[in-house]
């Protein structure tokens, strides 16, 4: 499991320049999928078992990251930025960066001292008031980069204690990864529905490629695979969940009841342990725009607990994709919502 969230957080993806991370998407669901591609949107997406089933479920996680995007090169050479997706400014200062231009070139988030702002360490400027200092003047960098290259966090995964791992893009690296190891003990197992595996483009910008890929798709149920909120100092536990204690089993007015209710209730059958996550309205994941698809689509929501949101050390338990993954191919395999 670390070997594969190394490998794909290491391949950079941010919203709407996903190219790298498909492709090692793809060949990641190779050994498992009767069939894997990437759609005219860039959608990564795998199908499994007998494709002329009546029950056709699709599963999703998104695999684009935050990240920054050049806006204009300045007469010193320094790279202006905008924010691609969430980006948490907070981190941004003195961040090492990677510039993808016509080659990936290392940068560094440029800030003003302390001494020198006003309001002191308490201010925190404005994205547009960052630049990207790569070390070249303007006439070099121009023949590297150019504005609408995108930046990403410099910073390899690194192993923690336990089963806990740290990276940038583990929303929603995770997320995939859960759905290439469901794919993996799927194969290992009878089903008889159409699975399509879904890894979709442009989630941090609106959910753009879940909305296109289940309306192509028409499944007859989805389930969506993110991120969510663990508990850390100054987080609410009625908002978060506890690494390490399995998936967070979303529960919304906008989710299927029937589709949370056979993933709580598969969760029980099968020993796999699991959260709940009550969200009081729509819950800021793919799940909002399929939904709404076509003539609407039964969706559910499963979401792994992850600290430091949006930031370039992202949190997570392994433990937890493993489970969603086991949770994912139970429900599968007992035919979906459809489950008795």
């Amino acid at each position: 499991m670390i070997d594969l969230l190394r490998r794909l957080c290491s391949a950079p993806g941010v919203s709407g320049d996903e190219q790298t991370v498909a492709q090692v998407i793809c060949n990641e669901f190779a050994p498992y999928a009767n069939h894997v591609g990437i759609d005219q949107n860039g959608n990564v997406i795998a199908e499994m078992g007998n494709t002329e089933a009546e029950r056709h479920i699709l599963l999703d996680a998104h695999l684009d990251q935050i990240g920054l995007i050049v806006t204009k090169i300045d007469k010193q050479g320094f790279l202006r930025i905008a924010p691609c997706g969430g980006v948490d400014r907070r981190v941004l200062m003195g961040a090492r960066v990677l510039v993808c231009g016509t080659r990936q070139i290392t940068g560094v988030i440029s800030c003003l001292p302390p001494h020198l702002i006003k309001g002191g360490e308490d201010q925190v400027p404005l994205i547009d008031q960052l630049a990207v200092d790569t070390g070249f003047s303007k006439s070099e960098i121009e023949n590297i980069v150019k504005p609408g290259d995108r930046v990403l966090f410099d910073t390899s995964l690194k192993v923690l204690i336990g089963k806990r791992v740290s990276a940038p893009g583990l929303d929603n690296r995770a997320g995939v990864a859960s759905l290439i190891r469901c794919a993996e003990l799927l194969s290992k197992k009878k089903f008889y529905d159409k699975i399509s595996f879904v890894c979709s483009v442009q989630e941090e910008t609106g959910g753009t490629g879940a909305k296109t890929a289940s309306y192509s798709l028409d499944p007859v149920e989805a389930i969506m695979v993110d991120v969510s909120y663990a508990e850390q100092p100054e987080v609410s536990s009625e908002k978060s969940g506890k690494m390490g204690e399995g998936p967070m089993i979303g529960i919304s007015p906008t989710l299927s009841k029937t589709v949370f209710n056979s993933l709580i209730q598969t969760a029980q059958e099968n020993r796999i342990p699991y959260q709940l996550e009550v969200m009081g309205g729509n819950t800021g994941t793919n799940a909002d725009e399929v939904t709404n698809t076509r003539r609407g689509i039964p969706s559910g929501l499963i979401s792994i607990p992850l600290r430091n949101m949006h930031t370039q050390a992202e949190v997570i338990d392994w433990q937890d994709i493993e489970d969603t993954a086991q949770l994912l191919a139970s429900y599968v395999e007992n035919g979906g919502n459809f489950h008795a």
